[in-house]
C-alpha cells in the first residue's frame, strides 16, 4: 500500500499493532475511525502507483522461480532511498503470495514526479532481477501454464488460502496468478469541483472503462479464456462480502464504506504462539463486535481486516484504483495519466461522468448486482473495448484526459503516448489482450510477454 497519508497503526505483513491499538473496540468508535482514517479530506496533491509484475527464469519460463532465487534479487536491490530502506526513488517493494513483486511508488506531488521517481526505481528493479537472470512480467494473468505454488507461509496467507478455497479455485488463482496496477489518488474534499462523492462516483464509474482498454490478460495455464480481463472474472467470482463494491452511498461514502467494512466477513484473526490465523467460517467484523468472536476485537484488528478487502476502489485515506490489469513494460504510465487527469481536472471530470453516464442505466426491480458482477463490468472483462458502448465511453474519456494533459504544463510527451494508445487500442476496438491473442494464433508466443514500452 502506498503511505499517501501517515500509516495505519498496523503493519500490514508483520502484523504487530501499536500499544494504542490494543483496547477493546465499540461499534460506535469503528465508525468514527474509519471515517477519518478511510477518507482523509483535502485538496487533492498527492499521486502514487503499484505496479505488480509475474516473475519468469529466461531459461525456463515455463517453470516457477523458486523462493531463494527471489530473495537473492530482492537483497541485490540498491535500497538507497530517503530512509535507507527503499529503492533510490523512494518505492517499496512487496513479494506477494505466488511470487509476483509489487513495486509501491512514493507520494509524488505531481503526475510528472510520480512517473519519474517510479521510472527510475522500476529500472533498479528490472536490473536487479535480470543479473540473476529473471524477467518481471507485465500480464493480468501468468499467460504460462506452470505449476501455482505459494512462496510464502505467513499465517496471513495461510489463512487467505483456506478461506478463499472454501468457495472454490478462485481465491488460490487470484493470489497466485494474477497481477495487477493500481493507482492511487487523494480521497477529496468535503464539496466544491474536487469533493469526495464526486470522485468516488468518478473512480466506480470509469471502472469498466479501464477494465476494457486496459484488459491485458487473455490467458491462463498456456490457454485462452474467452475473456480480454480474466483476472477480472477472477475477482468477480471470489467473496462477494469483500471484492463486490460497497453498495449506493446515497451521499456520504464514509457511511456505505464503514457498513462494507462491518459487513465483510473476517478472513484472519492474528494469534501468537505460532497459533493458526484461521477465522471462524461466515464470522462478519460487526459479529465480531457484538462479541461473536474468541475474543473482544481491537482498532488494530479492524485495521488489519481492512487490508484483507479488495473491492475495485479501496479507501486508505487515499483512493486505491485496483481494477486494471498489469501491463507490459512501461504500460502503466497511460493509465496512471488518464485516471489522474480524469479525476484531478474538474472540466476533465465533468466530461467523463456525462460520457460514463449511459453506461449505468437505471436498474430494473430487484436488480442489485453491484461491481464487478454488473453487466457493464462483465462486458468489460469479456469483450473489452470491442464493446460499442465501451468503446465510445473510452473515447470520450481519452479525449477528456487529452484536453486535461493540454492544460497541465510539462505533459507535451505523456499527452503523445496516451494519444497514441487510444489510436492504437479503443479506437480500433483492441486492447493489450489482443496482442497476446495474435502473438499465439501466429505461434510467436513462446516466452512471456516482452517488457517493452507500448
Amino acid at each position: 500500500m502506498i503511505p499517501l497519508r501517515p500509516p495505519n497503526p498496523t503493519d500490514r505483513q508483520s502484523g504487530q499493532p501499536h500499544a494504542d491499538a490494543v483496547s477493546p473496540l465499540t461499534e460506535s468508535a469503528a465508525r468514527s475511525h474509519m471515517a477519518g482514517v478511510c477518507f482523509k479530506i483535502g485538496p487533492p496533491r498527492l499521486v502514487g502507483v503499484e505496479v505488480e509484475s509475474f516473475v519468469h527464469d529466461d531459461r525456463c519460463p515455463d517453470q516457477p522461480v523458486p523462493p531463494e532465487r527471489l530473495h537473492a534479487a530482492l537483497d541485490a536491490l540498491p535500497l538507497g532511498g530517503p530512509d535507507g530502506t527503499s529503492l533510490p526513488s523512494g518505492s517499496r517493494l512487496t513479494l506477494e503470495p505466488g511470487g509476483q513483486v509489487e513495486l509501491s511508488s512514493p507520494p509524488a506531488d505531481s503526475l510528472t514526479g510520480c512517473i519519474s521517481d517510479t521510472r527510475r526505481d522500476l529500472g533498479a528493479l528490472r536490473a536487479a532481477f535480470a543479473a540473476q537472470g529473471l524477467r518481471l512480467t507485465g500480464t493480468g494473468t501468468d499467460p504460462l501454464a506452470r505449476p501455482r505454488t505459494m512462496v510464502l507461509d505467513h499465517p496471513r496467507y495461510l489463512a487467505m488460502e483456506r478461506h478463499f478455497d472454501a468457495a472454490g479455485p478462485w481465491g488460490k488463482i487470484m493470489m497466485t496468478g494474477t497481477a495487477s496496477l493500481q493507482v492511487c489518488l487523494d480521497a477529496g474534499a468535503e464539496d466544491g469541483p474536487h469533493a469526495l462523492d464526486r470522485r468516488w462516483l468518478l473512480a466506480h464509474r470509469l471502472g469498466p472503462v479501464l477494465v476494457a482498454a486496459f484488459a491485458n490478460s487473455p490467458l491462463l495455464d498456456g490457454r485462452p479464456t474467452g475473456h480480454r480481463s480474466t483476472r477480472q472474472t477472477v475477482w468477480s467470482r471470489m467473496d462477494p462480502t469483500r471484492t463486490l463494491a460497497p453498495a449506493p452511498d446515497h451521499g456520504d461514502p464514509r457511511e456505505s464504506w464503514a457498513d462494507y467494512v462491518l459487513d465483510a466477513e473476517v478472513l484472519c484473526v492474528r494469534r501468537h504462539d505460532g497459533l493458526p490465523w484461521t477465522a471462524p467460517a461466515g464470522l462478519t467484523f460487526g459479529d465480531w463486535l457484538r462479541g461473536g468472536g474468541e475474543r473482544p476485537p481491537t482498532l488494530a484488528d479492524l485495521d488489519y481486516h481492512r487490508t484483507t478487502l479488495f473491492p475495485p476502489v479501496r479507501p486508505h485515506g487515499h483512493l486505491e484504483l485496483r481494477m486494471i490489469d498489469a501491463q507490459p513494460g512501461d504500460g502503466w504510465i497511460v493509465p496512471t495519466a488518464l485516471v489522474t487527469a480524469l479525476l484531478d481536472d474538474p472540466l476533465a471530470a465533468d466530461a467523463a461522468l456525462a460520457a460514463l453516464e449511459p453506461l449505468e442505466p437505471p436498474k430494473p426491480p430487484g436488480e442489485s448486482a453491484r461491481p464487478p458482477r454488473s453487466d457493464v463490468w462483465r462486458r468489460a472483462a469479456a469483450l473489452a473495448t470491442a464493446d460499442p458502448e465501451l468503446r465510445r465511453a473510452a473515447l470520450a474519456c481519452f479525449a477528456a484526459a487529452d484536453a486535461a494533459l493540454g492544460r497541465l504544463p510539462g505533459t507535451e510527451r505523456l499527452r503523445a503516448s496516451v494519444a497514441a494508445f487510444a489510436e492504437r487500442y479503443p479506437a480500433r476496438g483492441r486492447c493489450p489482450a489482443d496482442d497476446q491473442l495474435d502473438a499465439l494464433r501466429s505461434g510467436a508466443r513462446r516466452t512471456p510477454p516482452e517488457e517493452a514500452a507500448p
